[in-house]
């Protein structure tokens, strides 16, 4: 968080976290292409050839006022490709919240498994615990037929009271509802 007084304004960030593939980046294409042009900056994607994410996608959406200041929250994507750990760690760093993306898929619960891990060591890194830590979970990829039960995957991945949605990113189901979670998670604890 960072308050610029002069302009009125709170800087919050909201990073979306998760596996290789999971629905990231798609979060914020629906995010962006679904709010008001008025309210949202561009959404700036850096990729590699093969359209994965290199470093990070970046927007930035100003709703409302906190206490007479004008907030903006900046949401960041980090890759989800285990070579890009230390990559994760530095767009990690500031963040106020976390949007952790699971892919669905049964293939892939060890990926959600060890990235989940990746997070929770990143954050320590950084001097935080996620357990009082602003998270909210989102199961992507629920049109899958080879998506695994829910209670499969909140049985690995879910904590107490961490905010939990059902999601198909592609069709925008559950990513703006995931996103309001986030956004009044990380409002609540300023």
């Amino acid at each position: 968080m960072f308050i610029n007084w002069k302009m009125r304004e709170i800087n919050l960030k909201i990073v979306y976290y998760g596996p290789s593939l999971s629905g990231k980046t798609t979060n914020l294409q629906c995010i962006h292409s679904r709010t008001n042009p008025r309210q949202r900056g561009e959404l700036i994607c850096l990729k590699t050839r093969g359209d994965r994410t290199l470093y990070f996608d970046f927007m930035q959406l100003e709703l409302g006022r906190i206490r007479g200041l004008k907030p903006k929250f900046n949401l960041y994507t980090v890759p989800g490709q285990p070579c890009y750990v230390a990559s994760r760690r530095l767009v990690l760093q500031g963040a106020d919240g976390v949007v952790y993306v699971a892919d669905s898929q049964l293939n892939r619960l060890k990926a959600n498994m060890d990235t989940m891990r990746s997070l929770e060591e990143n954050l320590r890194a950084l001097g935080v615990s996620l357990h009082d830590f602003p998270l909210v979970l989102q199961y992507n990829k629920r049109d899958l037929p080879t998506r695994a039960p829910v209670a499969l995957l909140q049985m690995q991945l879910a904590r107490d009271g961490v905010p939990q949605f059902q999601s198909v990113a592609t069709e925008g189901v559950g990513v703006i509802e995931t996103l309001k979670a986030a956004i009044n998670l990380v409002v609540s604890r300023i």
